[in-house]
């Protein structure tokens, strides 16, 4: 199915993460190696930023194989999703053939509609590959139901239809990871045809260990520091929590501005990247952060 064969064991599937800079607990390997091995769409939920869409991005470099990536949002539709018809080059075909002399409009309506006038979208391309590319379906929670509801064919038997040319069924099926970051409840109809994770903010041990094995350039301390100052700042009341993509990119820029540890001030002027809204920013500024950065410098049982 591509490059690189499916990974034998759970083992050898945490491995082959590994390899590829993604930290991978245990049960959200076994849910992966048993997507691959049954065939099964994986459905992964989690608040945003800890690491769901990533699983595909490491799958597909890990594998060998393609990555198809369909983005999610409100008003998807069929045309962006599945496939569309060329109308431009429709029109100029007609033009061109009553240029000609006309033709049999019978005929004409069938060639029309041809896959010489067909434009792939993502799930089409996904089912038509030569060999099965990662299908990621990002945020589904942001589409709306009726294309929800659309998704069950293609999860139940890995095919599609298109009325014009009838049912595109794959030769080989593409591996599909969904994620959601549940801001709405997906449909249990969808729920059932996919194994389920749910993906938590991860432990200090955990995110300390992918902070320095993404950045490697950033000092022991400063990684360590960074990532308790963030694991406080999640028990903290704020709008919108801190996620791991984050807390890469504070400490990425903190290497850029070549500091070895946090400070009140440095804090202060950096929060950005880590906090997205005036409220949160308004409420952790000054002597809250004073107060984390202190609780920060503690060290913390890994």
């Amino acid at each position: 199915m591509s490059d690189k064969q499916i990974p034998a064991s759970i083992d050898d599937l945490q491995t082959l993460l590994a390899s590829e800079f993604y930290v991978a607990d245990r049960g959200l390997a076994t849910s992966i190696y048993l997507a691959l091995t049954l065939g099964r769409p994986l459905l992964l939920e989690g608040e945003a930023g800890v690491g769901k869409t990533e699983v595909a991005k490491v799958l597909a470099s890990g594998l060998g194989t393609e990555l198809i990536r369909l983005q999610c949002y409100e008003g998807l539709d069929v045309s962006h999703a599945v496939y569309e018809w060329n109308y431009a080059r429709q029109l100029l075909e007609i033009r061109m053939r009553e240029a000609a002399g006309g033709a049999d409009r019978t005929q004409l309506a069938e060639d029309l509609f041809s896959r010489d006038f067909l434009v792939k979208r993502p799930l089409l391309r996904a089912l038509e590959a030569e060999r099965a590319p990662v299908l990621l379906i990002d945020e589904l929670d942001r589409a709306d139901e009726e294309f929800e509801g659309y998704l069950l064919e293609l999860l139940s038997d890995y095919q599609i239809t298109v009325p014009e040319l009838g049912t595109v069924k794959a030769v080989t099926p593409p591996i599909v990871v969904i994620t959601s970051n549940r801001t709405r409840e997906l449909h249990d109809a969808l729920k059932r045809r996919c194994l389920y994770w749910w993906i938590d903010y991860p432990d200090f041990e955990k995110e300390y260990r992918i902070v320095t094995e993404k950045v490697p350039a950033a000092p022991a301390a400063l990684a360590a520091q960074v990532t308790r100052f963030v694991q406080e700042l999640r028990s903290a009341e704020l709008y919108k929590v801190s996620g791991i993509s984050e807390t890469l990119d504070w400490v990425a820029a903190l290497v850029a501005l070549d500091r070895t540890e946090l400070d009140a001030d440095t804090v202060d002027q950096t929060l950005g990247l880590v906090l997205k809204t005036q409220e949160d920013l308004d409420a952790i500024r000054g002597d809250k952060a004073r107060a984390l950065v202190e609780q920060s410098l503690a060290p913390t049982e890994a």
